[in-house]
């Protein structure tokens, strides 16, 4: 593993504990009941959102490392990961923002769109190169 596949896989492992950081958090406002129930739900589905896309992450990156992808292409699919994750969990967070779910919707879109295709190049590059 070299360039940005390496790169991009240090990173993911580093934002590992933010998330399970934000887990523990998580257990503590669920323990005070300072947020609604709409709230509640969209911290929790962000939450579990970021934890899982990074793990898929590092898949796509140990399989994007192994495939004959020029490093342009590389970098594409690192970037088209991180900032699909990103804005897919990112997204649940803005729906805790008061008059922000429709932005919270539209960023979480955009991340699966990413997210997709992310996927799709990884795939290519197992395919044909």
């Amino acid at each position: 593993m070299h360039g940005p596949t390496q790169l991009f896989t240090v990173i993911a492992l580093v934002s590992l504990p933010t998330v399970m950081y934000g887990g523990y958090a998580l257990m503590g406002v669920l323990r005070d009941r300072k947020l609604t129930d709409h709230q509640r739900a969209m911290f929790r589905a962000g939450h579990a959102h970021a934890g899982v896309l990074l793990v898929l992450a590092l898949v796509a990156l140990q399989i994007l490392s192994r495939t004959t992808l020029p490093d342009p292409a590389l970098w594409i699919g690192c970037l088209l990961l991180l900032f699909g994750v990103l804005a897919q969990s990112g997204g649940f967070f803005l729906h805790l923002l008061p008059n922000r779910g429709t932005l919270g919707g539209r960023v979480t879109s955009v991340g699966a769109v990413l997210l997709a295709a992310a996927t799709l190049l990884t795939a290519y590059g197992v395919a044909f190169a």
